[in-house]
């Protein structure tokens, strides 16, 4: 008898066929509402559940007795309650590796988008502002030579750090991380204490991960300790960020600028002032999002649910002990 999932993910024909010559495929659910009558039969009888932005609560997993493991289509879990999987015996997967460079893609892309108020003027012309060639009140701020200050170093923060290093000359700092000797020999990278990290560089790029640690990491003294001229780039989480006080030292000039693919709350709400501001950079979380990227997302979590399902051990498993 075939072992059953929900299957919550976008999957095209090939991800789809795979599964299904192997499971039974349960059709996505509307919603999560423990009330619902066919989501409580639903889950009573998955083994597996394969998605992205998953509401796995503890409630939920009570309703799901038999259900074996949970493979994300991201990388981040900060919204999974690991421990309570783990209890259970329950395998928890993600995607690491297969969205590093897409996502400093995106990162860069912010940076350089804020220096240079791409945006901005891009959206100027398009209203017919340009009569006559730009003044100083419009220029932006150079990238190459600058200094870039790495909050966070894990694979995306490496990536990042690489195109400013390789590509434009910066200089690079890193902090909230392990000391890396080879990337620092690669880059000539240097690691920083954050206070220290923050003072000194031109763009500060948040990459990592949500945390009780780094929730609202950076906030009103943070932002006061880097330069008026400093830009802030976030592709972590938008918890990582304390956003009131983002907003105002925007609109103090306590910064320059910010390049922001992630929020407290998304989507962002109507009256968030962020996408209004000529010093904001604002994107709806794309990181990963490009159709190569999210087919290898999609086919490394297929990949997971199926090996986890049929007794192997999957390639990104997140509570290993669980396999023990």
């Amino acid at each position: 008898m075939k072992k059953t999932i929900i299957a919550q993910a976008k999957l095209n024909e090939d991800q789809r066929a795979e599964l299904e010559a192997h499971f039974e495929i349960l059709p996505p659910l509307p919603s999560f509402d423990l009330d619902a009558p066919e989501v409580r039969d639903a889950l009573s009888r998955a083994h597996g559940i394969i998605g992205s932005g998953l509401p796995i609560s503890e409630a939920l997993l009570d309703a799901a007795p038999n259900l074996e493991v949970v493979a994300l289509v991201s990388v981040g879990y900060d919204t999974v309650p690991v421990e309570a999987l783990t209890w259970r015996n329950i395998l928890l997967c993600n995607t690491p590796d297969v969205l590093t460079e897409t996502t400093a893609d995106t990162g860069f892309t912010l940076l350089m988008a804020t220096a240079r108020r791409v945006v901005e003027l891009a959206t100027w012309v398009k209203a017919g502002a340009w009569q006559a060639s730009i003044g100083p009140d419009l220029y932006g701020c150079d990238v190459h030579g600058k200094t870039l200050g790495m909050v966070g170093f894990g694979r995306i923060g490496q990536a990042v750090a690489r195109r400013g290093a390789l590509g434009f000359g910066m200089k690079v700092l890193y902090s909230n991380a392990s000391p890396k000797p080879e990337v620092e020999k690669e880059l000539g990278a240097e690691r920083r204490e954050l206070e220290a990290l923050l003072g000194e560089s031109d763009f500060v790029c948040l990459t990592v991960p949500l945390t009780e640690e780094t929730e609202k990491l950076i906030g009103e003294k943070e932002l006061a300790r880097m330069k008026s001229t400093g830009i802030l780039i976030n592709i972590a989480r938008g918890k990582v960020v304390d956003e009131g006080a983002l907003i105002d030292a925007l609109e103090r000039g306590v910064i320059r600028a910010a390049g922001l693919d992630v929020f407290e709350k998304e989507p962002l709400s109507d009256t968030s002032p962020l996408p209004g501001m000529a010093n904001v950079v604002a994107l709806p979380h794309i990181g990963s999002a490009t159709s190569e990227t999210r087919t290898a997302m999609a086919q490394r979590a297929v990949d997971n649910l199926r090996l986890a399902l049929t007794g192997e051990r999957p390639i990104s498993p997140v509570n290993d002990e669980v396999l023990s």
